[in-house]
């Protein structure tokens, strides 16, 4: 019978964590480290239109008390390009530090050229290579966005889609495996072309001047298999910092168990810095719960000594609104109090209302 203590024998059965190269997501004083020592930080996105300024700024806020450490908008156009410094501006008037990630897709080249505001008040740019643009327009327009965060000093997300791959790079990969003596899987090489991908697309940000701590990778699957063995890949041959999150997950329940059951696989073994999670506030709790008990600082299941900040005090909700007719009636009030004692209704005027 061994004398090593339980806890001695968990930490010594527990997989080494990865060290990562550490990113800082910022917005003014308020920074949210990424990688390196720092715990596992989660993400959330929204789901309203950014033109919407007042609507994307309160679900911001919202995510941001549930736990969300950084929130994702989407800037696909000029109209929310001018939205973003707005959205910002709304959030520091309420108190809410939450850096700001810009998703861009196709066109995120020009908006970012174009809005200088805009690039200025996101903390972060995600950029899908097998979205900015193809042949030998990818390459300049890919350079255009990442010469626009090298110069604010902004975060980069390079994030790889199966959905989205190259498929220039894909059909190049299959024609070696097709020619190889021991050819692969199809799936293998599809593994393979979203590693590739995102190295190669991080390395080429490096020479044009990005600084590698700023630099966040990653590739996204839908299936629960796939998304460990790429990221496991991934892990083993880089040390930028990676986000997980599985796409295209499903809805409900399906997408709830999936996403639980890839990103605790991977965190346990070390792996991940940011995770995501959908734009729900209870989904963004439990997450920001897991976050801080699977914090890669812990050499077992749990961290007692982990340091978190914690979340904003939540504001005092506001003083009810003046009587308008969407206000109930006394009609309606008087009939639900009869109903619920078991007496019969009596019929009141329905034009009677609160005072």
């Amino acid at each position: 019978m061994s004398n090593i203590p339980v806890s001695e024998a968990i930490a010594a059965a527990a997989p080494a964590a990865r060290r990562s190269r550490q990113a800082r997501v910022a917005w003014g004083d308020h920074v949210v480290t990424v990688g390196g020592d720092a715990p596992v930080r989660v993400q959330s996105m929204t789901n309203t239109d950014t033109v919407d300024v007042i609507g994307t700024a309160i679900q911001c806020k919202e995510l941001a008390q549930a736990g969300s450490e950084l929130v994702r908008i989407t800037v696909n156009t000029p109209e929310a390009a001018e939205a973003v410094p707005h959205i910002r501006d709304q959030l520091d008037r309420m108190g809410i530090p939450v850096p700001l990630v810009g998703d861009f897709h196709y066109n995120g080249h020009r908006l970012l050229t174009d809005h200088p505001a805009m690039a200025q008040a996101l903390s972060k740019y995600r950029i899908n290579p097998g979205n900015v643009g193809k042949g030998d327009k990818k390459d300049r327009q890919f350079a255009q966005m990442v010469e626009v965060a090298a110069r604010l000093d902004k975060v980069v997300r390079i994030g790889v889609n199966w959905g989205s791959l190259d498929q220039e790079l894909l059909a190049s990969l299959m024609d070696q495996n097709a020619c190889s003596a021991t050819p692969l899987d199809a799936k293998q090489v599809m593994y393979e072309a979203l590693v590739q991908s995102a190295l190669t697309s991080a390395d080429y940000a490096a020479e044009l001047g990005l600084k590698r701590d700023n630099i966040i990778i990653s590739c996204k699957v839908s299936g629960v298999q796939d998304l460990i063995s790429v990221y496991r890949a991934l892990a083993r041959r880089c040390d930028y910092a990676l986000h997980l999150g599985l796409t295209e997950a499903g809805m409900g329940t399906k997408g709830t168990v999936a996403s639980a059951a890839a990103l605790s696989v991977l965190l346990q073994e070390g792996i991940g810095d940011t995770i995501r999670v959908s734009p729900r506030r209870s989904q963004a709790k439990r997450a920001r719960k897991r976050s801080w008990w699977r914090s890669k600082s812990c050499k077992a299941w749990a961290c007692a000594t982990s340091t978190r900040a914690s979340p904003p005090a939540p504001v005092a909700a506001a003083r009810p609104a003046p009587p308008s007719r969407n206000w109930p009636s006394r009609s309606m009030t008087f009939c639900v109090r009869r109903c619920r004692s078991g007496r019969p209704n009596t019929r009141v005027s329905r034009t009677s209302r609160w005072p």
